[in-house]
This record gives C-alpha cells, sequence and structure tokens, in this order.
C-alpha cells in the first residue's frame, strides 16, 4: 500500500533522530550528555502529583471526560488568565483543554487550512508549524528571523501576493529554539497586519512563564481586539515540569475556537479527568515556586555562558526558556558542528537545520542537566579542543 503523497514532505522528525543517535552512542558504552531535547529534569511539583493520586482514586474521573475539557478545569485557565495578563475569557467558549499543546497546535492547521493555502512561519522554529502545515494540504511561507531583525519576522518582508493568500501566521514568543523575546508594542504590528489581511495569528505560548532578569512575557489576547484574530497554546508541560502528562489549553476568541473544536471533537476523546483536576492544582502553584525552578535554569545558563565565553563564543545572555541558541564555530556548518560534539565530547546538541534552513549556521543548548553535568559538558568540550575559533582543519 502507498502511504499519502503528505508523508513524503515530512523529513525525519528532529529529536527521534535525536534519541536514535543517543541510542547507537550508549550501546556501544559512551557516557551521553544531552543537550538535545528540552524535557526538565527535575520532578513534578509535589502538589500537583499528590493531586494527581487523589484524582486517580475517584471513581468519578474514569470515564469519558467532556471533548472542550471539565468546566473546572476551564474556569481555572480563565481565572489564571485573568491573574496574569488582566484578559477576560468565558470559560464555555473561549478556552479549550488539550492533550499536551502540540495535539492542540497540530489540529490548528487541520482546522483552518485547505490544500494550496499558505501558512505563515518563522525560519528556524519548532518543527510542528512547518510539518501541520504540509499534513493539512498547505504551503509554509517561512518568515527568515535572526539577529538581523531580533528574531521576529519582518511583515513588510512579507510579499503581498503571499499575504493575500495566508490562512494563518505561526509565532512562538518566548521563543523555540532562539531565546528571543518580543513586547506587546510588536504584537500590536501584527495584529494590524492580520487585521488587514483576515489571518488567524497562532500563538505558543509554552515558555511564557519561563523568564529571567525581570523579564515578563506578554500575551497577544492583552490587545483589545485581539481575540477574534488570535487563538494562543499554553502548555503546563515546562513551567510546572508536566511533559509527560499532556494538558494545556488553548485561549482565545469564540469563532476561531470553534473550528478547532471541530477537529478536536472528531479526532480525540479529550484529556483524562484526572490530570485536568492535578492541571488546577497546578495552575494554583505559589509564584516563588515557579520562581525557585527559573532561578534553577538561570544559574546554569549563567553556568553555561561563561565557559562558552571562555572558549571564545560571543552572544547575549537569553531572558526566556531553556535555551541557548549559538553560533557553530567558524567554516563549519550546523551538522558538522552537531557531529564533532557528538563524536568527540559525547554531547548531543541539535543542529539549528532541525528548526529550518534558515537555522544553518547555529545550534541549540537545552539546559536540562544538573550544574555538576553541565560542567562536565565545558569540561569535555575543552578536553576535546572544541571551540567557536577552531576550524575543519583543526579537528
Amino acid at each position: 500500500m502507498k502511504p499519502s503523497k503528505k508523508i513524503d514532505r515530512i523529513p525525519p522528525y528532529l529529536f527521534v533522530e535525536i534519541d536514535k543517535k543517543i541510542d547507537e552512542a550508549k550501546a556501544k558504552g559512551i557516557d551521553v550528555i544531552s543537550l538535545g531535547v528540552g524535557d526538565p529534569d527535575t520532578p513534578t511539583f509535589p502538589n500537583i502529583v499528590k493531586a494527581m493520586h487523589e484524582a486517580i482514586d475517584d471513581p468519578s474521573t474514569h470515564n469519558y471526560p467532556p471533548y472542550q475539557g471539565t468546566k473546572e478545569f476551564r474556569q481555572a485557565c480563565a481565572g489564571w488568565m485573568n491573574k496574569r495578563f488582566g484578559v477576560n475569557l468565558d470559560p464555555n467558549t473561549e478556552i479549550l483543554a488539550m492533550i499536551g499543546s502540540k495535539e492542540g497546535i497540530a489540529h490548528v492547521f487541520m482546522a483552518f487550512i485547505d490544500e494550496g493555502d499558505y501558512t505563515l512561519v518563522p525560519d528556524p522554529a519548532y518543527p510542528v508549524y512547518r510539518n501541520a502545515t504540509y499534513l493539512a494540504g498547505g504551503i509554509p511561507y517561512f518568515m527568515p528571523i535572526g539577529p538581523e531583525n531580533n528574531y521576529l519576522p519582518d511583515l513588510d518582508k512579507i510579499p503581498e501576493e503571499i499575504a493575500q493568500k495566508a490562512k494563518l501566521m505561526f509565532l512562538n514568543y518566548p521563543n523555540n529554539p532562539t531565546g528571543a523575546v518580543a513586547n506587546l508594542d510588536y504584537f500590536k504590528k501584527v495584529l494590524d497586519f492580520a487585521k488587514k489581511y483576515n489571518i488567524l495569528i497562532c500563538h505558543d505560548q509554552a515558555y511564557c512563564e519561563m523568564t529571567y532578569d525581570s523579564y515578563v512575557a506578554p500575551s497577544f489576547l492583552q490587545i483589545e481586539g485581539a481575540k477574534d484574530y488570535c487563538l494562543e497554546f499554553f502548555s503546563h508541560s515546562k513551567t510546572y515540569n508536566m511533559t509527560g502528562w499532556r494538558i494545556a489549553w488553548a485561549a482565545g476568541g469564540e469563532k476561531p475556537m470553534n473550528a478547532l473544536k471541530v477537529i478536536k471533537n472528531n479526532i480525540d476523546s479529550g484529556a483524562f479527568k484526572a490530570v485536568q483536576k492535578a492541571g488546577i492544582i497546578a495552575l494554583e502553584t505559589p509564584q516563588e515556586e515557579i520562581d525557585k525552578l527559573n532561578n534553577m535554569y538561570k544559574k546554569r545558563r549563567d553556568l553555561v555562558t561563561k565557559g562558552l565565553r571562555e572558549m571564545g563564543w560571543e552572544f547575549e545572555d537569553p531572558v526566556a526558556t531553556f535555551y541557548l541558541w549559538l553560533p557553530v564555530p567558524k567554516d563549519m556548518t550546523s551538522g558538522d558542528f552537531a557531529g564533532i560534539m557528538l563524536e568527540k565530547a559525547a554531547v548531543v546538541v541539535p543542529p539549528g537545520t532541525g528548526y529550518g534552513p534558515m537555522g544553518e549556521g547555529f545550534f541549540r543548548i537545552a539546559l536540562t542537566v544538573d550544574e555538576e553535568r553541565l560542567k562536565e559538558v565545558l569540561q569535555r568540550m575543552k578536553n576535546a579542543g572544541i571551540s567557536f575559533d577552531m576550524s575543519k582543519e583543526a579537528v
């Protein structure tokens, strides 16, 4: 049998390939340190785990959940949005529970994209934005982001004919993979662009609570009139160390939300009610607990950036996410450098090209191992002669 032609357009998923390389190295007895996947290495907060234990024992959680999420979970999400951003949302029509934000992000393309429609996708970016476009039959138009534009798409450089055909734009700030951030002034420009061309803004907010150095991430929904043109995707994964729990929610206007609900209602049966109960408790986590977690990542960031600067790298410290987006050494491709890191230092880092063609010349570090292992990474790099000034000939 022959699979859909859409499958042929999808490159191997980056993190699956990373897992293969790790398994191959470990099979040879190599002590591999992976800085590849953004998966927190510390446990889910105890108050959330306790709530989950209690919810599992409650028989009322054992049947099918409501497709849109339980009333209590949606109310908790709406309450969090009001407390965090000052945004008022109707939990019945403007909040939708999801089985992790990746699910909702993939489904929104199915809800809005017809064969041949354009999507506006940053490059580099989380691969799902591009691949979900292909799976929906659409055509991604890649908006280059890099140091020259502060990793913000230049809306003026989007061709008029593309803007006229585009159905949605995906953004993600704080940003994966670059760690870049955006402010409300930029969001207002994006909203004006969306209104002009009748485009849906899809904003991935997975990292909005992972911020440092007094930076506070904004929401599109803080802007007057944004609801009808925007869906934001929030996740419990990174904020509360709940990547494996698969719980998240979308927030936005009733009209775009209804389209997303049609897809969701016909593809899955909703998040386990016990997880939603635990998710409510997560949203009530005291801010000081979130701050402790962020301070841990900040210490890791400072440790690694100091070590990399000693090896010749120059860059600005990110104020959000637990990623570092760094240039590869001179005269090397991203793939070359990722290969050298694995072969000579037994350290896994994703090449920038895994996030799109414009990622060439960069690599990403996820600060998801403890300080001792990060020190080991830096020492291995020094022992292997890896620095920003090395060349292909030197290795």
